[in-house]
């Protein structure tokens, strides 16, 4: 199984500081990597992974601003989609506009939506229902408009996140600085309660910080640390009473909600999007729908027994239990599409197909070899394009570089290798009379088909 993931370039993957998306991205890659599974990663060239990692854009538009955000987006998308032949499946996490391309491939593509910006994006993701295969992030951000083959959870690299049974007496909001996320609720849902706040997060929005956020911080009753790094997130948010997830849209997951419930901390959130399918009243936190109800959940946080918050991350939000689903699900979906194209050592694509004569374009990946076998109604003759590769033709072994031909005559002995580090591309003309995969001998074969 090949498996290309396509990542955001507004981060490195995975990030630094923030970067949901491509940290969502990277645990998927390393988990399947891990699992044995052939990863192709596309993402800045700073991104780091055990996969393969394939680049146009050396550093996110975020964090490089000189980058056109436009222009090197669509080399990003089309590096990929230009080779898409290679995987067996693309696994999009670019948003909607990588589904334009989906039309000019045959490869199949699975896209996790996660989350729609704008109710002006769903002409683009009506548009290929039912063409590419829809993932969800919750049931909640689900739209009726679309149909999806599954709901998957994300997942946290939990043992990054240390579980503190005893916690401070502060309150922590943990989120970029914006209107959405609810920074400001948090800053009166503290102080009505007497409590310390600690903001941490990128400041996506200044102006909203500037009027809402600054003027309140003291550095005492309301400190703000900036984007936190994994170190600081544990320490910050394991030493936390309570994360305060004040929410102003109907978030499609809440990365922060699993991350803060690891480290033992419960949840006070409002009860908009996702967050009855990751919170439940009692047990890891509180449901509220207002600042007067946060207030109140803040008076009784101390009901919550800080393990029920890990266990439930331990049972329903792991990146392993991520993976997991994201493998059966690309296993799914080859064992649906059967691609008659594909094969364990590469693919091919029919050029010409007459009565006297049949045109192939072979792909064989660097290490694969195709079956030892031979034929009785056909002659070949291949040519090299790219790559270099040995064919074997009655047990003598000829070495084939670009430009360089070999025949294989009816009858005789034959398998092509590629034991390079790059693909092989060879063209294969058939003459005869014959050219059904019946006619295919299989003497030797790595993938038990012999």
């Amino acid at each position: 199984m090949r498996i290309a993931i396509l990542s955001p370039i507004a981060w490195r993957t995975p990030p630094v500081h923030y970067g949901p998306w491509e940290r969502v991205v990277s645990l998927l890659t390393e988990g399947l990597t891990a699992k044995g599974v052939d990863v192709t990663l596309f993402a800045t060239g700073n991104s780091k992974t055990k996969g393969r990692l394939r680049s146009v854009c050396q550093a996110g538009y975020e964090e490089d601003h000189s980058i056109n955000t436009k222009v090197w987006e669509c080399l990003h998308i089309s590096e990929l989609f230009d080779n898409a032949d290679d995987f067996d499946i693309i696994h999009n996490n670019f948003d909607f506009l990588p589904l334009t391309y989906t039309g000019n491939i045959s490869t199949p593509v699975v896209t996790t939506i996660h989350g729609f910006s704008s109710p002006e994006l769903m002409p683009v993701y009506k548009k290929y229902n039912g063409k590419v295969y829809y993932v969800s992030i919750s049931n909640a951000d689900r739209s009726p408009e679309l149909e999806y083959i599954n709901t998957i959870y994300h997942g946290i690299d939990i043992e990054n996140f240390t579980f503190q049974p005893d916690s401070g007496d502060y309150l922590v909001y943990f989120g970029r600085i914006h209107h959405h996320k609810g920074a400001k609720e948090a800053i009166e849902i503290a102080k009505l309660s007497g409590k310390k706040l600690i903001i941490a997060g990128i400041i996506q929005d200044q102006k909203y910080f500037d009027l809402h956020i600054e003027p309140h911080i003291d550095g005492k009753r309301v400190v703000y640390v900036g984007a936190a790094e994994p170190k600081l997130r544990d320490e910050l948010l394991g030493g936390a009473c309570a994360l305060i997830h004040p929410i102003n849209f109907n978030e499609p997951f809440g990365l922060s909600v699993v991350e803060s419930m690891a480290c033992g901390s419960p949840v006070i959130a409002f009860n908009r999007g996702s967050m009855p399918e990751l919170i439940r009243n009692d047990h890891n936190g509180f449901l509220v729908s207002g600042i007067s109800e946060a207030v109140q959940a803040v008076k009784k946080i101390g009901s919550i027994d800080r393990l029920n918050c890990r266990k439930d991350v331990e049972k329903r939000f792991t990146a392993e239990r991520m993976v997991n689903d994201y493998h059966n699900l690309y296993k799914n979906i080859l064992e649906k599409e059967k691609r008659e194209d594909h094969r364990p050592w590469g693919y091919y694509r029919i050029l010409a197909d007459e009565p006297c004569h049949k045109v192939k374009r072979i792909c064989v990946y660097p290490g694969k070899r195709l079956s030892l076998q031979r034929h009785n109604r056909r002659s070949e003759h291949w040519h090299i394009i790219e790559g270099e590769g040995v064919a074997t033709i009655d047990g003598k072994p000829v070495t084939c570089k670009p430009g360089e031909s070999v025949d294989v005559s009816k009858s005789s002995l034959h398998r092509m290798e590629n034991g390079g580090t790059v693909k092989l591309v060879f063209i294969e003309v058939q003459s005869g009379d014959y050219f059904g995969e019946d006619d295919i001998e299989r003497v030797e074969d790595d993938y038990g088909r012999a």
